[in-house]
């Protein structure tokens, strides 16, 4: 999926965000935002947002000589989502069908997304949280129980740090012993690297690798060896979120993809709404 130029004014929010947050000389700052705003501007549009927006993001931080420029609201929505995780258990143990709303939790949790909502308070996302397991789902879960049940070996593609404590119960229900769970080689943005993992208490439940990448997607030619082999012998693929959705939907691979359509780009490309809650087969499946 290619890039446009709506997504032009989110790298410019998330550039001046992490600018602003990471550089307190008003003189360095100013002219590092326009560095960036021209390498912006020169950028190749043909390639898939999370690569240009890689591009940005390994600039900023290179630059600003932060590391991980999003931690501490990375650690904030990790401790909020935790603390909010026992409630919506409860009512997902109760549901009558406990692996439908385990999923509608999982994509409910994309709503913590940075990249596309810098703003983003504790409090929207707690209202949204609480919501979730009442939003209806655009796909067919039916289908994807049914593909879980056989897999051998699944790979699930983690998005944001906090998004990743509500795929907790997701996990809990895919087959023992069969699943690996992929985070992001080095920070970039709030997406969840292996530390995130670790602090969500993932790694308890599942074996975590890293994809070797640090876009804030799954690129494939970018990643590591480990994660491309555990990609290419996985039965089934579980993706999360927008970014993994906007790299790999054109891959011919057993890939259920699970998001939020938040951007002009992704709803053309998916036919679906903004907002809509989507689960969406890929095209590895006949």
């Amino acid at each position: 999926m290619r890039s446009s130029l709506e997504c032009v004014p989110c790298l410019v929010r998330q550039t001046i965000e992490s600018v602003r947050h990471t550089i307190s000389d008003e003189a360095r700052r100013e002219g590092l935002l326009r560095k960036f705003l021209r390498d912006i501007a020169e950028m190749d549009f043909d390639m898939p947002p999370p690569a240009v927006a890689q591009r940005v993001h390994r600039a900023l931080r290179r630059e600003c000589g932060v590391e991980d420029p999003y931690r501490e609201a990375k650690d904030r929505f990790t401790a909020m989502a935790l603390d909010l995780l026992p409630s919506l258990e409860a009512r997902i143990e109760s549901s009558a069908d406990p692996f439908d709303a385990a999923v509608r939790l999982a994509i409910a949790g994309n709503i913590i997304d940075l990249g596309v909502d810098g703003d983003l308070s504790e409090e929207e996302a707690l209202r949204a949280m609480e919501e979730a397991l009442d939003i209806p789902v655009a796909g067919d879960v039916k289908a994807f129980s049914e593909a879980v049940r056989p897999a051998r070996s699944i790979l699930y593609l983690a998005d944001n740090a906090g998004e990743i404590v509500f795929d907790r119960p997701l996990l809990r229900m895919l087959p023992g012993g069969r699943v690996a769970f992929a985070v992001r080689g080095a920070p970039v943005i709030n997406d969840a690297v292996m530390r995130d993992a670790q602090a969500a208490g993932i790694d308890g439940l599942v074996p975590v690798i890293d994809n070797g990448s640090d876009a804030p997607g799954t690129i494939l030619e970018d990643c590591g060896g480990e994660f491309l082999e555990a990609f290419r012998g996985a039965d089934l693929i579980i993706s999360k979120g927008q970014g993994n959705y906007e790299t790999l939907c054109d891959e011919d691979a057993p890939i259920f993809f699970l998001f939020k359509v938040k951007c002009p780009a992704v709803e053309r490309h998916s036919g679906l709404p903004l907002g809509t809650h989507a689960l969406l087969r890929g095209r590895g499946f006949s």
